[in-house]
């Protein structure tokens, strides 16, 4: 299986509910899945995996909760949907505070359930478009000197050629310069294309 495939991985340690749930997603072709334990799947993370986690809260050795933080502290970036038995909803409500995507009660409806799942996909998706458009981005400014990313601030920053000038205590004419070298490294042709990349390039995710 290719890994960086959006999946659905489904973690839980009751063997009736890891295949109810592949069966689920299965009938409607998502790729899945399935681990027996957190630390089975903790085994298994890296930070280029794509999709949705169905996480039990509750399971014997690391519960569902120390797997959510543990997967965060590693960067592994994951919708998360936790799945909760009927006392176990003020957990969930914690794993929702610590960026949990949703959480759905057992016994759940199978629609409902995949609607979700549905949901928590598209926005990975979105996630990692965006992420990918970010990094070209910064790759681009990484490719500047010092001189130039000094100048690029200053022309994110809004100032223009004479401000410039004077702050980096250089010429007029080696500003200009400098923009034409900086917008012909990261490809672009004018003034508002490089302040669009600047601003996908230094977007929070």
């Amino acid at each position: 299986m290719n890994p960086y495939e959006p999946t659905v991985y489904v973690v839980d340690d009751d063997d009736a509910v890891r295949a109810a749930l592949g069966a689920l997603l299965g009938s409607v072709c998502l790729r899945y899945e399935s681990y027996a334990s957190a630390e089975a799947f903790l085994a298994v993370a890296h930070r280029q995996m794509r999709g949705c986690l169905l996480l039990d809260v509750r399971m014997p050795g690391m519960s569902g909760l120390e797997l959510q933080r543990k997967l965060q502290d590693q960067g592994v970036g994951l919708q998360v949907i936790i799945i909760t038995g009927h006392g176990d909803v003020p957990m969930a409500v914690r794993a929702l505070k610590s960026g949990a995507s949703d959480f759905i009660e057992k016994p759940f409806n199978e629609q409902e359930l995949l609607d979700r799942v549905q949901t928590c996909l598209q926005h990975d998706s979105h996630l990692s478009d965006t992420r990918q458009a970010l990094e070209e981005a910064a790759a681009r400014f990484a490719t500047l000197t010092p001189r130039e990313q000094a100048v690029m601030e200053l022309i994110a920053a809004g100032d223009h050629t004479k401000k410039i000038a004077a702050q980096l205590e250089i010429q007029d004419r080696t500003v200009d310069v400098h923009r034409f070298n900086i917008m012909h490294k990261v490809g672009v042709r004018t003034l508002a294309e490089l302040l669009r990349l600047w601003s996908i390039a230094h977007q929070p995710i």
